[in-house]
Parts: structure tokens; C-alpha cells; sequence
């Protein structure tokens, strides 16, 4: 049986493999998607129930189409998100082929290109774009033992307060994941407690703007990374219509806060004395960006109401003044631990020169040092946007540019070997 051949093939066929496809199909570039399960699917079955988009419809997409089902400023379910990405896929014609995975990505002998396995077979590509996303292996650190007598999830596997045992929850992370799953349970009627590590904190929205307007007009969307700040917690939440989140308001409905979780031993977990530091230094965040706001609305004459109660802040709580340091799970009647602590990524299937000692992608603005393989959707791949969807959606179109220069090259040099032979 002849092996299949391709001029790029796309590994992901979620808002990154996608934008790939449309930007490949402008340039002209044969290529394949190819999708282990269904378009989008971490959005439908990795995500909570109630999960919405954390920025505005007008914001969170992609420029060629709208959401057909949510206004402008709405904040979009997970499922209509999922439902957008496969709309989108038919609206560009991309050829997502779905159900297949790829196990290997191996360079050719003695010839430019990979030979990629994958389990529907062989497939044989000039370039592979590795669009699988930041999001591939929820991470939950080594502190608390399978012995301790509680159940330990991590935050992609929570769906609703009805899935959890009767009994108290700890959430450890106090990101957009965990700030919001803990309110969620926390209105459902269960007794919280939220470890909050460091974190930005910006505004829902000031005088009539949403954050992602503001980060856009500041040109803060568009800042390169630095060195730590591709591992910047963000506190932001689409929920209820979208809401500042404030944890001292979320203190004095009840819930209980807590420092960065340390360690555990003898049935208690150990907490770092830094609640008060890292709520203030998010209370410095958004205040700056207030401030910026300001300046901006100032400099340019815009006509946007002043807002004095985005800088009232509540007064500190007890959790703050005098700060739990250690908890014991079964005295505090803590059935559940939810660990909102993020993702690995594994790319151990790509070549060895693709990635760093540590198995990190080794790339300038998702250019791999690797010739022809390339990586999208990366935080931070290009500016701070790049991980959003509408950031992955500029990134594609830079690394799609890339590849059609260098199929240039490469046509080029085989153009000026035929001429040698002729003469």
C-alpha cells in the first residue's frame, strides 16, 4: 500500500489546528488535520458545566465569523464554543480528518520531511505543525497522598457541586479555574476553602469597557514574554455576565481563604503565611491598570464615565489579619480536594532537536530548530496573547507565511538542479 503524502500536516484540531488550516488554504498550502477525537473536544469534555468564555463574544473568536447564537458582549458556554470551531472548520472546507492519532514524528533519510505514525497509518509530511495546545496533562503535585482518606480531582475532571461527596472542598489555585469553580460550590452551599497563590487580578470592566478592550488599547496584548510570565496566574471570570473577582467580597460570603498549599503531614496541610501579600499584590494589579486606564481615557479625550467604585476595596477579613496556616482535613469535614493547578504538555512524540533538554518546544515564534516542524497555540509564542483565540488566529498566520517562504527556497533550489542537469 502506497504511504500517504502531504505537504503539512496539522497535529490538533482545536482553535489552533483550525486557524492553521484557514491560513495553510490562503497560502495555498496542501495540508491535513488530523484530530485523535472530535474538533474542539477539550472544550466539551474537560471543562465544567457551567464554563463560559472569559472574554466577550466580539473579542473571543475569530475574525472571519461571529457567534451565531450569543450577542456581541456575551460570554459564550463551553459547548457553543466547541459548536463555533466545527461551524468554522466547514466554513473554511479545512480537511480535519478526526479519530486518528498521532503516536510519531520522525525525519525522513536523506530527504527533506517527517514520517509520521499515527494509529490510522503512515503518513509522510514536508512540515508537521504541532497544534495539540498547552492544555494536555492536568498537573496535580505530589502533596497530598492517595492514603489521606479524601478524594483528590483535578479541575479539568469537575463538571458540578452534585458530582462531589457530601462534605467540605479545598481548592488549591486561585486562577480563573479555581476562583470560579470555588464560587460555584460556594452558592451551591458547600463550605470552601481556596488557597490563592500569586495571581493578576485585572477588571471585569471599567468606565463601559471590558479588560480585553483595555489590554488591547494599552497594547498589553501584545507584550513578549518575559522571563516567568508565561506561568502568570490571571483571576478573571466570564460568569454571571462577567464579574470583577474580588476574594475579600468572596471571604465575607464565607469562603475560606488560605495561602499557597506547601505540604502535607499527619492528616493536616500545611499552608504558606503569603494570603495577605498575594491578595494585595492583585489589588496593585488591578489598580494600575485603573490608573493606566485613566491616562489613556485622559490623553485621548474619550468619552467614558468616570467609575470611583472600581477602587473601593472591602475591608481586609480575619483570613487576611490572621492567616490559617494549617489545616486538618477530617476536623474541617474536607471530603474533596480540587486541584485548579494547571497543565503539562507532552511532546515527547516529535523529534529530539524540536525540543529543549527538558522536552520544552524549542522555537522562535513557533519556528522549531527543527526545520519544518513548527508549534501553535503555545502561551506566550509570539505575545501574551497567543494562547487566546483570537491570539492563536495571528500566530497561525505567521507560521503558515513561514512555511510557504520556505517552500519558496525549497522550489527554488530544485528549479536550479534541473537547469545543472540540462546544460
Amino acid at each position: 500500500m502506497p504511504v500517504e503524502k502531504t505537504d503539512t500536516l496539522v497535529v490538533g484540531a482545536g482553535q489552533a489546528g483550525i486557524a492553521a488550516s484557514e491560513h495553510l488554504s490562503a497560502c495555498g498550502i496542501p495540508h491535513l488535520v488530523l484530530e485523535r477525537h472530535r474538533i474542539a473536544e477539550r472544550w466539551r469534555t474537560e471543562r465544567w458545566d457551567s464554563l463560559v468564555a472569559n472574554g466577550p463574544a466580539w473579542h473571543d473568536r475569530f475574525p472571519g465569523m461571529t457567534f451565531a447564537e450569543d450577542g456581541d458582549d456575551d460570554f459564550v458556554p463551553k459547548d457553543r464554543v466547541a459548536d463555533y470551531f466545527a461551524a468554522y472548520a466547514d466554513k473554511i472546507e479545512a480537511p480535519v480528518r478526526t479519530g486518528v492519532e498521532v503516536t510519531q514524528v520522525t525525519p525522513l533519510t536523506g530527504r527533506h520531511g517527517f514520517r509520521v505514525e499515527t494509529s490510522d497509518g503512515v503518513i509522510e509530511a514536508s512540515n508537521v505543525i504541532a497544534a495539540t495546545g498547552p492544555f494536555q496533562s492536568p498537573v496535580i503535585p505530589p502533596i497530598v497522598p492517595e492514603t489521606a482518606g479524601v478524594t483528590q480531582i483535578h479541575s479539568s475532571a469537575y463538571r458540578n457541586p452534585s458530582q462531589l461527596s457530601e462534605g467540605a472542598v479545598l481548592v488549591v489555585g486561585a486562577g480563573s479555574s479555581g476562583v470560579q469553580i470555588a464560587d460555584e460550590l460556594l452558592e451551591a452551599g458547600r463550605k470552601v476553602y481556596l488557597s490563592v497563590g500569586p495571581h493578576d487580578r485585572p477588571p471585569r470592566s471599567y468606565r463601559g469597557r471590558d479588560f480585553v478592550w483595555w489590554l488591547g488599547v494599552l497594547n498589553k496584548w501584545d507584550m513578549e514574554a518575559t522571563p516567568g510570565a508565561e506561568h502568570t496566574t490571571i483571576a478573571v471570570s466570564g460568569a454571571r455576565g462577567g464579574e470583577t473577582i474580588d476574594f475579600r467580597k468572596l471571604a465575607h460570603n464565607g469562603m475560606k481563604l488560605v495561602g499557597l498549599t506547601e505540604s502535607y503531614a499527619d492528616g493536616k496541610i500545611r499552608f504558606a503565611a503569603d494570603l495577605a501579600d498575594n491578595v494585595r499584590n492583585g489589588d496593585a494589579y488591578l489598580m494600575n491598570l485603573l490608573d493606566e486606564a485613566d491616562a489613556f481615557v485622559l490623553r485621548n479625550g474619550l468619552d467614558l464615565p468616570e467609575e470611583p467604585d472600581a477602587r473601593r476595596q472591602l475591608a481586609d477579613p480575619a483570613c487576611m489579619t490572621d492567616p490559617m496556616l494549617s489545616l486538618d482535613l477530617a476536623e474541617a469535614g474536607i471530603t474533596t480536594i480540587i486541584w485548579a493547578t494547571g497543565f503539562s504538555a507532552d511532546y515527547s512524540w516529535l523529534p529530539a532537536n524540536a525540543l529543549t533538554p527538558e522536552g520544552k518546544p524549542a522555537h522562535q515564534r513557533g519556528v522549531s530548530k527543527e526545520a519544518g516542524i513548527y508549534f501553535l497555540g503555545l502561551p506566550w509564542q509570539t505575545r501574551r496573547g497567543s494562547s487566546f483565540i483570537w491570539g492563536v488566529w495571528f500566530d497561525a498566520r505567521y507560521v503558515a507565511d513561514h512555511i510557504s517562504k520556505q517552500r519558496g527556497y525549497m522550489a527554488y533550489q530544485a528549479t536550479a538542479a534541473q537547469e545543472t542537469i540540462d546544460a
